[in-house]
């Protein structure tokens, strides 16, 4: 009898604190939202629930939107839910719904679907909510711009992991694989690319580390994104069908974006990257013709696939192949 007693106590005991817990990350993200509210976001929610007893917390939000007019970045999907276990909410998993997620910048508004898709984030304790790991998953995914009816991008998963380094906060090792990666019918009509293409690319993935000014935390999304130091690009590789593209290498940014430092660049048939470039509107015939004089330069014979095997040199935001320069490098900010 005294054990029953203990075991009664026990669970009634844990019963009020799950529902402690429960009414406290609703009321945490009610305050949330008014807080981004009264800094000027536009945000909006539907109904909160939770569920999982005992074990877990399983929230769930509707209609979630958040804007934020200091970057114009916008976000909303039918619905968000959270999921972490009862005793420590910072091992959280982010569940997205299969339907469309809605994300404009400024102007610019595209339309997301796709399916299992998860984010799975292990956040230090404190006060700040520290990012230590994320790991985002997606199979069969789609982008599509607004009002288009073919996806612009499509691909069969996705996965990305950023791991934060114990010994330097500010420091996330970043790996990230697309597999099955496709460029729209849309983007293959302004490119006006070659019908031999693959439909797909056959790799595509990253793998290096990044150094931050801060960590990545809560004021990543209440106040600035932060902003790249350093980048050290272990692999950076896309093929192409007969297009192949592998960079490595490291980068320092200022203040302003701008990259200073070298990246060892091994490319095949980069004429046909160039005439992809041109006909996309990514490159000025102007530019594409410098360019092409440069990279010639380089190039190993056209019997050989054109290869060039070089370093692209960085240096306060201009672009150079050894003595010669080739351009303006875009900065690499984070908005």
């Amino acid at each position: 009898m005294r054990l029953l007693k203990y075991l009664c106590l026990g669970a009634l005991v844990w019963g009020l604190y799950w529902g402690l817990a429960a009414w406290a990350l609703r009321s945490g993200l009610e305050s949330w939202f008014d807080a981004q509210a009264r800094q000027g976001w536009q945000v909006s929610h539907g109904q909160l629930s939770t569920a999982g007893f005992p074990l877990r917390h399983r929230t769930r939000i509707d209609q979630p939107l958040l804007a934020d007019p200091g970057t114009g970045a916008a976000w909303s999907a039918d619905w968000l839910d959270l999921d972490s276990p009862a005793i420590w909410p910072g091992a959280l998993t982010l569940s997205f719904p299969e339907t469309q997620q809605r994300f404009s910048v400024f102007d610019q508004s595209s339309a997301l679907t796709a399916q299992d898709m998860t984010a799975e984030m292990q956040l230090a304790p404190g006060a700040a909510l520290t990012l230590e790991r994320l790991e985002l998953q997606a199979q069969v995914w789609k982008i599509l711009q607004q009002q288009a009816t073919m996806p612009q991008w499509q691909a069969q998963d996705l996965e990305l992991i950023l791991h934060q380094q114990s010994a330097q906060p500010n420091q996330y090792d970043l790996r990230m694989a697309i597999t099955g990666f496709a460029p729209g019918g849309a983007f293959r009509r302004i490119s006006q690319l070659a019908n031999d293409l693959p439909k797909q690319f056959d790799a595509l993935q990253l793998q290096g580390a990044i150094d931050f000014d801060i960590p990545w935390d809560r004021r990543a999304l209440e106040q600035r994104r932060p902003q790249p130091r350093q980048i050290t690009l272990d692999l950076a590789e896309a093929k192409w069908g007969e297009m192949h593209f592998k960079a490595s290498g490291q980068l320092q940014m200022d203040d302003q974006g701008r990259a200073t430092g070298d990246l060892a660049l091994q490319v095949r048939n980069w004429r046909a990257i160039l005439d992809m470039a041109e006909r996309s509107s990514l490159l000025p015939p102007q530019t594409r013709a410098a360019i092409e004089r440069v990279l010639a330069l380089f190039s190993s014979p056209a019997g050989q696939g054109e290869r060039i095997n070089t370093t692209l040199r960085f240096q306060q935001g201009q672009m150079w192949i050894g003595p010669l320069p080739i351009g303006t490098a875009p900065p690499i900010r984070l908005r």
